[in-house]
């Protein structure tokens, strides 16, 4: 995950234990047991994931369901769960909503894409690189954009799309590029801030089409969310409702490769570490 990379580059979890074992999401075997492990400050607070072993606490633990690969459940607690609280608890995405899913070929606007569909909504996918249009098209979005932010409130087919609702990872142009585009009474949801942490929002066009700005801080989520959040994705997942993509399973080993891959926008979907890979 980029946090992972964050902790790693000192950014985050300033003052916390050093050295520290990073990976703040898992899956793994516990006596026979399938689980994913979720919360309890793991690759943070406490040592993570980055290992062939890990110590977490019982209540860090939620079982993962019969037919639920482990790759894919290692991605819920995280990357599954930012995209079901955004979607889903935030935004109150269904049937008959138009969402526009910025950033839709990273590790959670591929699961949104995912959600959303199944949710009944119309999604339209925006990358930043027209090489990962048809990868996200495979995934179904109905239209895929790559644009850069003015191409974005520039674009007749998101103008007429008039999203009701729009998730945000990448702050910057983005975000005032989403209030010029929703429609009246829309929702926008804001995430993260990949292309860059500070941008201008047009107050007018906020105020006057009565939009909903929502923000989501994944590390200020209660346990009691985050575990609500993980088994609602991993059963969402078992019933055929979920995909979770997976680009490549890399080797304990290659974490740095990882790491520079997501710094260079090479991902499509979610990258796992698994030992012995």
């Amino acid at each position: 995950n980029p946090v992972d990379r964050y902790h790693a580059l000192g950014a985050l979890g300033a003052g916390l234990m050093l050295p520290r074992t990073l990976g703040g999401e898992a899956a793994g075997t516990v006596a026979g047991r399938r689980v994913a492990v979720s919360g309890s400050g793991l690759g943070g607070e406490r040592p993570g994931a980055f290992a062939t072993r890990v110590v977490v606490p019982e209540a860090a633990l939620v079982d993962v369901p019969a037919g639920v690969d482990l790759r894919q459940a290692a991605c819920a607690p995280i990357a599954g769960r930012t995209a079901w609280r955004c979607t889903v608890d935030l935004a109150s995405v269904g049937a008959g909503d138009r969402v526009l899913v910025l950033g839709a070929s990273g590790g959670v606007g591929a699961v949104m894409v995912s959600l959303a569909l199944g949710l009944g909504a119309e999604v339209v996918a925006h990358t930043g690189n027209p090489v990962k249009a048809a990868w996200l098209r495979a995934r179904g979005a109905e239209v895929v954009v790559a644009a850069s932010p003015d191409d974005v409130v520039a674009s007749p087919r998101l103008a007429a799309l008039s999203p009701t609702v729009i998730l945000d990872p990448l702050g910057d142009g983005f975000s005032g590029a989403a209030v010029e585009l929703a429609a009246p009474g829309g929702r926008i949801v804001l995430y993260g801030t990949s292309a860059a942490a500070d941008g201008e929002l047009p107050l007018r066009q906020l105020y006057r089409k009565g939009l909903r700005l929502l923000g989501y801080a994944g590390l200020a989520d209660p346990p009691e969310a985050v575990r609500a959040a993980t088994v609602s994705v991993l059963e969402a997942v078992a019933a055929g409702r979920l995909e979770i993509p997976i680009d490549s399973v890399l080797g304990l080993e290659e974490v740095n490769k990882a790491f520079s891959r997501i710094a260079a926008r090479l991902v499509r979907g979610k990258l796992v570490v698994e030992p012995g890979a």
